[in-house]
């Protein structure tokens, strides 16, 4: 038996949070990140703008987002991230905060943006580069001030890894144009936590214990073919690329599943990294509030009963 304690201790930061991001339908949540020198976790890269003064960037870029960029609860705050934060696309939904310091029309105070897109060539003067939608950069700016930051080139902010907490949704499978019977494309939006997917894996209406890992393209796209048609409902298991924790979307693909329509999951089973996604039995033995047996089988002795293990110990099978 083990015990496993998560203690989080961001109350404070996390009401912060809520009041500069709230316009913005985001709640992040801190990450643990490599901290600098000074005991901040905040680190330094790039920033520029591109699309309109007040725009989005593009229509979801590369990640395949599409329009979907400019509405809640993106609302346009989002980022094209260089290679080291687009990742091939496995950075593709990662959300960050960002502030400036650097000019006097910078409010100091911090953004929350998502990456929805790649920056190219012109990202790799900064080892980590931000092309921000002209919202999200502006939003950056004392109130009235924003064109005069827009006017600044490429600034220099910092930035941090936040946890994503898309308030009140779900995810969202976005079914990708082509899909058919033998072919499955999909991306997920609003990925709460990490953000970032590792890996998804499908399993089909009566393949109980068989999950099929999908094929990763450049974008927040993930694949499957099979030489058989594809039984409906759909299964979809995430897995976060950072943590290794994972959320199972059961049946969120229904029969008769059109290509270009989203499905919203509505039966999310989440698993912490390490935990298996399996039923176990449970016994127990010896006396009610003992230790099961002098040290049993491992040939531990007596010091089952005496701490550290403190009698909180088990026998397993095969």
């Amino acid at each position: 038996m083990a015990i496993l304690v998560l203690e989080r201790c961001y109350i404070i930061m996390n009401l912060l949070f809520v009041l500069l991001n709230s316009a913005h339908c985001f709640n992040p949540k801190r990450l643990n990140v490599s901290a600098e020198a000074g005991g901040s976790d905040w680190s330094q890269a790039g920033a520029t703008f591109y699309g309109l003064p007040t725009g989005y960037g593009t229509d979801g870029g590369a990640c395949g987002y599409k329009n979907a960029v400019a509405q809640a609860p993106f609302s346009s705050m989002v980022s094209a991230g260089g290679p080291s934060l687009y990742k091939s696309g496995r950075g593709c939904g990662a959300c960050y905060q960002i502030k400036c310091t650097s000019n006097q029309a910078c409010s100091t105070n911090p953004v929350t943006v998502v990456i929805t897109d790649e920056c190219g060539q012109g990202c790799l003067t900064e080892s980590v580069h931000f092309d921000l939608s002209g919202t999200a950069f502006g939003a950056m700016a004392v109130p009235g001030q924003d064109s005069q930051l827009r006017n600044a080139g490429v600034l220099q902010i910092l930035y941090r890894k936040v946890e994503c907490n898309y308030i009140g949704k779900t995810v969202v499978f976005q079914v990708e144009e082509g899909s058919n019977a033998y072919y499955f494309a999909a991306l997920a939006e609003y990925v709460n936590g990490d953000g970032e997917i590792g890996l998804v894996e499908l399993k089909q209406a009566l393949a109980s214990d068989t999950w099929l890992p999908m094929s990763h393209s450049p974008s927040a796209v993930w694949k499957l073919e099979d030489t058989s048609p594809l039984r409906a409902p759909l299964s979809l298991r995430l897995t976060y690329l950072d943590s290794g924790e994972t959320v199972v979307a059961s049946d969120v693909i229904p029969a008769g599943w059109q290509p270009g329509a989203k499905y919203e999951s509505n039966n999310e089973t989440i698993n912490a990294a390490g935990w298996a996604d399996a039923d176990a039995g449970a016994t127990w033995y010896g006396e009610p509030e003992g230790a099961g047996s002098t040290g049993g089988a491992c040939g531990y002795g007596v010091a089952v009963a005496n701490p550290p293990l403190n009698a909180m110990v088990s026998a397993g099978g095969p």
